[in-house]
């Protein structure tokens, strides 16, 4: 038994009495076209008989009993049956991406079982043009959503001819090509900072002095400029209420060269165009329905810090920082938004590379707290929160990718959402196109599919605003 670390013990203690603690990813692929009317019957076999080693993280199990002294622990499930886990759904005839997706949203929905390891995939089959789909979740405690992500990559290969494969939740032996290595990135989860935060953040007189430091210029740049925000700069939104139980997912594509188009036009990053298109689909949303507030929505952005600070990776990935980045909700215009969001990012990374990650983390502690506790509190306030909407862009793999055959069309992480943090935007970089996924519950977004149709729109609005022809 292996002693669990103190953010994931507190994590699995709080999981009955909170909202899921998961994260997952969606796989779109379709079958070889050679293959037979019972192809993904025979990956259903495939799974659940296959002899290959599990990736030992997926052993593990959360104990905590007389024998450990009432402190939670890891454990192997030496006996794990694989049909437990693995389950296969067939969509109704006639049910489309929107059936598939209120399928996803079912599934997340629902929890662990804190009794055995935590995860589960699904093989999910009927989309269209005899299209099938992996669902695979995994809990936060056991690994954040760029490791599952990696562990879901390394599975594939850049061969449509290889087969015989090993499943998507195996051992993996070998370091396949075409896949990007995340540098640095990781899903703003509250509990994914606070982890890097204890791990990351040194103590001493040197640290104590950047975060004192960190924090007067933070207070007067809010005062001077539009660029950086104080711990309590976002305004309350509807993405900063009470969650309901229930899940719903939104997802879909866009071209990597419209989003580089712009990117090379306007002379920013590809992240700040991201943004800057989220930007525009959360203001037209809230437009929509009056509620968009008079000052900016606020996003918090994981920015990578070069070298290692405080000794090597420990395997959830500690080494960036954290900056309060407006999304410029409140301008009209998507270019000005653009240029917002370009210069408040690069002045992060400059205070970000200048503090290190420990400060940089240390500084945000209240905007983390006033997010995610004071929801808690019954009858909260509606008042200023620290950020409203977490969004990851997160590498995938850089080209074409295959399991058993299969083509992989689509990859999309995705994220948790709790009270106070009702909306994760997550996008994910494949080969030439970049995936957008939306996740919230039905009381606070009933029709989540419009935000697909919005995407494209603010994308195509931010095209014509920096002068791209299409």
């Amino acid at each position: 038994m292996e002693r669990m670390d103190p953010l994931d013990a507190a994590m699995v203690t709080a999981e009955p009495m909170s909202q899921p603690q998961h994260v997952a990813a969606v796989l779109i692929l379709s079958p070889p076209d050679d293959a037979s009317p019972e192809y993904v019957d025979e990956l259903y076999r495939e799974a659940l008989f296959a002899t290959d080693p599990i990736d030992p993280r997926l052993y593990r199990c959360p104990h905590r009993g007389w024998d450990t002294g009432g402190i939670w622990v890891w454990r192997d499930d030496e006996n794990l049956d694989i049909s437990q886990f693995v389950t296969r759904t067939t969509l109704p005839p006639g049910a489309g991406q929107d059936g598939f997706w209120r399928l996803v949203g079912e599934l997340h929905a629902e929890r662990l079982d804190l009794s055995r390891p935590m995860w589960t995939l699904h093989l999910i089959d009927g989309l269209d043009g005899g299209r099938f789909a992996f669902y695979v979740k995994i809990h936060h405690a056991v690994m954040d959503g760029v490791a599952g992500l990696q562990m879901i990559a390394d599975a594939l290969s850049t061969d449509p001819a290889r087969r015989s494969m090993p499943p998507l939740y195996g051992a993996q032996h070998h370091e396949p090509t075409g896949v990007a290595r995340s540098a640095g990135w990781r899903i703003p989860n509250p509990f994914t900072m606070l982890r890097s935060l204890v791990e990351g953040a040194a103590s001493g007189a040197a640290l104590v002095e950047k975060v004192v430091t960190g924090e007067v210029s933070n207070v007067v740049a809010s005062l001077t400029t539009d660029t950086t925000m104080s711990p309590v700069a976002a305004p309350y939104s509807p993405f900063n209420s009470r969650i309901g139980d229930e899940r719903t997912v939104g997802a879909g594509t866009w071209s990597k060269s419209r989003i580089r188009a712009v990117q090379d036009k306007a002379a920013v990053t590809g992240n700040d165009v991201v943004l800057a298109v989220i930007a525009g689909v959360l203001r037209s949303w809230l437009l929509d329905r009056g509620e968009l507030p008079e000052q900016s929505l606020v996003t918090l952005c994981p920015i990578t810090v070069r070298g290692h600070e405080h000794g090597p990776d420990n395997g959830h990935g500690n080494q960036f920082g954290l900056w309060l980045c407006p999304l410029g909700t409140d301008l009209e215009h998507p270019a000005e938004r653009l240029d917002l969001i370009h210069r408040s990012m690069s002045e992060g990374k400059q205070q970000v590379a200048g503090r290190g990650s420990g400060a940089s983390l240390l500084l945000l502690v209240p905007t983390l707290a006033l997010t995610v506790l004071l929801p808690k509190v019954p009858f909260a306030p509606k008042v200023r929160t620290g950020y409203n909407v977490p969004i990851s862009n997160v590498p995938g793999p850089v080209t074409e990718m295959y399991w058993n055959g299969a083509h992989v069309e689509e990859i999309y992480p995705i994220g948790t959402v709790y009270d106070g943090l009702t909306l994760t935007v997550m996008v994910c970089s494949y080969a030439d196109r970049l995936g957008f996924s939306y996740l919230t519950s039905p009381d606070v977004m009933p029709n989540i599919g419009e935000m697909i149709g919005l995407t494209e729109r603010s994308l195509a609005e931010l095209e014509a605003a920096v002068g791209v022809a299409r």
